[in-house]
């Protein structure tokens, strides 16, 4: 008895270590990636519960290059992307034809370095997926199996999840089905904060000093997915808070597939898991606002709900971010407008607002920290304040982005 006793203090010490390194990992790429702090969190949440994830959002916006920063983060992990077209072949994605075996005489297809053997895929352009490719594509998604152009017993793939990326929403029945079985939804935009676009400019001509660089190991991590996620409690608040979100949510006509909530309980039990707790509390609840939207436009209403929920102080944040878009919508209105304007402007209108939003939000997030409670949200907001204070002080003011101080 002893000795299984040891063995279950071992693996809850190697399943915290686990999570420790992996959060570890998001801080070190939320430094490198400005203003993707949720954005990879969500991503190593998705891969946690094993679910696939999509990044929706323009050109440029360094989707790929997240997808290959995480896997490489997972040591032993093979990683497969590919840029998808209306012609792209199945046997390009999962194996082409061997050349050489034909002229034998002989069918068979190359499956190394394709999605067949990748634990970690990047399908980029997901939603121009072929025809001839949209049902292998499905059940390598839905089942991680691909059927043989030759035939035979079907080819088990050792997905662990696939992050996916798109410019653009699906236009088709046959493309929204792939639409469906993408669990977690990001929008991911360009960078909003002048400085940080500063510093991502000044981050092309110099030569940083190499980064501290986290790694897990891939039989970590799958023990992580099929082990210690799943023992995650999932207390009966939990479930009653989920229960209350739903009718909440169908109350204003959106309505999410019973699949897609069963699944959503995977992700918040690895949400848990990654910040370190045995069991799934109400602020874990958050992770849902990538899960139960179709549209962008439905995003902020699902956000609202959610946090109205399991977070009241979030709630007033979200108000106070709507009065930040506004802000940020009379300073575009004034483009070309002198510079006495815009500084008549900004002493009357905008210097108040964003103080007072300041150091409400400051407030917030304290009284969010001292209950217990999530400041993820309140966190956000003030990312948001801080991105509109530079805009008004580079684009009205006339300063320069790079000695901006979060002070006015």
């Amino acid at each position: 008895m002893q000795d299984v006793r040891g063995a279950d203090v071992r693996d809850a010490g190697d399943a915290q270590t686990t999570a420790a390194r992996l959060r570890a990992i998001c801080d070190e790429m939320s430094d490198r990636f400005y203003e993707r702090a949720d954005v990879v969190r969500t991503l190593v949440v998705a891969l946690l519960a094993g679910q696939h994830s999509l990044l929706l959002g323009p050109p440029g916006t360094a989707k790929s290059e997240l997808a290959r920063e995480l896997t490489g983060r997972i040591e032993g992990a093979s990683y497969w992307e590919i840029l998808l077209s209306k012609f792209t072949a199945p046997t390009r994605m999962f194996g082409p034809v061997d050349v050489a075996a034909l002229t034998r005489g002989e069918y068979r297809q190359v499956y190394e370095g394709r999605a067949t053997t990748a634990h970690v895929a990047f399908i980029d352009e997901i939603f121009k997926c072929s025809t001839a490719a949209l049902n292998e594509t499905l059940g390598y998604l839905n089942e991680r199996i691909y059927h043989p152009e030759s035939g035979g017993e079907p080819i088990r793939c050792p997905l662990i999840g696939a992050i996916t990326a798109s410019n653009e929403l699906p236009s088709g029945e046959d493309t929204a089905a792939i639409y469906d079985r993408l669990l977690v939804r990001i929008e991911v935009g360009y960078l909003a904060d002048p400085s940080n676009f500063a510093a991502l400019v000044r981050s092309a001509v110099s030569r940083p000093a190499a980064p501290v660089r986290t790694t897990v190991e891939l039989a970590e991590l799958r023990a992580a997915v099929t082990g210690s996620v799943p023992a995650v409690e999932v207390p009966d608040t939990v479930v009653d808070a989920v229960c209350s979100l739903r009718a909440a949510l169908r109350r204003k006509e959106l309505v999410a597939s019973d699949r897609r909530w069963r699944q959503a309980v995977g992700l918040l039990q690895a949400s848990a898991y990654l910040d370190g707790r045995p069991a799934v509390a109400e602020t874990d609840l958050t992770v849902l606002t990538h899960v139960l939207w179709d549209s962008p436009a439905q995003r902020p209403t699902v956000e609202r709900e959610v946090l109205h929920l399991v977070n009241p102080d979030a709630k007033e944040a979200l108000d106070l971010a709507d009065a930040l878009d506004e802000l940020e919508a009379q300073l575009d209105a004034m483009a070309g407008q002198s510079r006495e304007a815009l500084s008549d402007w900004v002493i009357k209108k905008a210097h108040n607002k964003l103080a007072t939003a300041g150091k409400r939000l400051e407030r917030l997030r304290a009284e969010a920290a001292g209950a217990g409670r999530s400041t993820a949200a309140i966190d956000r907001v003030a990312d948001r304040r801080r991105a509109v204070r530079a805009r008004v002080l580079t684009e009205a003011l006339g300063m320069d982005a790079s000695m901006v101080q979060d002070r006015l």
